[in-house]
């Protein structure tokens, strides 16, 4: 089975020019679009459009990347290198920390996550960014739901615990 690339069907979509860059645009907002939305849900500061701002960066960091590439003597991951190492500074500023609460990981995550598939889009790795959405949302929303609904359990659980051993206290 030969199974093709999407920039292999569509050549002009491989290289950095103003129709792929349009087309990735569009990709950068369905993508993290999916993503932020998701975050906004909860109420994050880095929500729909922070989320698409990421990635869109990203895939403008590679985009450049891959041009520079094309018409210079450069390697093509030093200026992506710098982008997943940058996100760190833009995520660590979503994490709060508050007497033994932490907040803000899963959106720094996602942030991260976000810029990746950023980098994904703007190689023109259309196939990866989108795989990479899927699964990110699924597990934003999918498993938040999940473990959501596995601590309303437990909690339920331990309250009848308790309420049996006040009984055989009495």
């Amino acid at each position: 089975m030969n199974i093709k690339m999407i920039s292999e069907m569509v050549p002009v979509l491989a290289t950095p020019n103003i129709v792929a860059l349009l087309f990735r645009s569009i990709l950068v907002i369905v993508c993290a679009g999916a993503i932020g939305y998701e975050r906004d849900t909860h109420g994050s500061a880095a929500g729909f459009r922070t989320h698409i701002l990421v990635c869109l960066g990203a895939m403008i960091a590679m985009s450049t990347g891959q041009y520079a590439a094309m018409h210079y003597t450069t390697d093509i991951t030093r200026i992506g290198a710098q982008v997943v190492s940058g996100i760190g500074f833009l995520g660590a500023g979503t994490i709060i920390v508050n007497s033994r609460r932490i907040t803000g990981l899963t959106t720094a995550a996602g942030l991260w996550a976000s810029a990746c598939i950023g980098l994904a889009i703007g190689i023109g790795f259309y196939e990866g960014a989108i795989v990479g959405t899927v699964f990110v949302f699924f597990t934003e929303k999918v498993l938040h739901d999940f473990t959501r609904n596995v601590r309303r359990v437990k909690t339920i659980f331990d309250d009848s615990e308790v309420k049996e051993d006040k009984k055989k206290d009495n």
